[in-house]
């Protein structure tokens, strides 16, 4: 929806900075499928889960599965440096906390 809206009106900032992070997201996620392009026939791939637990809605971006073993991914497609300090992501470039990080996206 935000992709047509942004074509057609001036969207405010706050919409389209979250529309350009969704779409960044998006190239990252296509990236990374196109990276598991080559695996053997054994895996099996499911992207985009969209699951409820205890009430709780979430999101997996890409299950792997091979016999008995789950693999689960949270894609990001962050730029630049970062650092982890006592399990909590920093930018290199301004030692800010990164507000979601990785570790506790895939902790869901």
């Amino acid at each position: 929806m935000l992709r047509v809206l942004t074509i057609r009106l001036e969207l405010p900032l706050k919409d389209k900075n979250q529309y350009l992070l969704l779409e960044k997201g998006y190239a990252g996620e296509l990236h990374f499928d196109r990276e598991l392009q080559d695996l053997h026939d054994d895996f099996f791939i499911l992207n985009d889960l969209l699951l409820e637990s205890s009430n709780t809605h979430f999101q997996i971006d890409t299950l792997l599965i091979n016999g008995s073993t789950l693999f689960v991914f949270e894609v990001k497609n962050y730029e630049g440096d970062y650092y982890i300090e006592n399990e909590r992501w920093y930018s290199l470039l301004s030692k800010t906390e990164i507000e979601k990080s990785p570790s506790s996206a895939a902790a869901m």
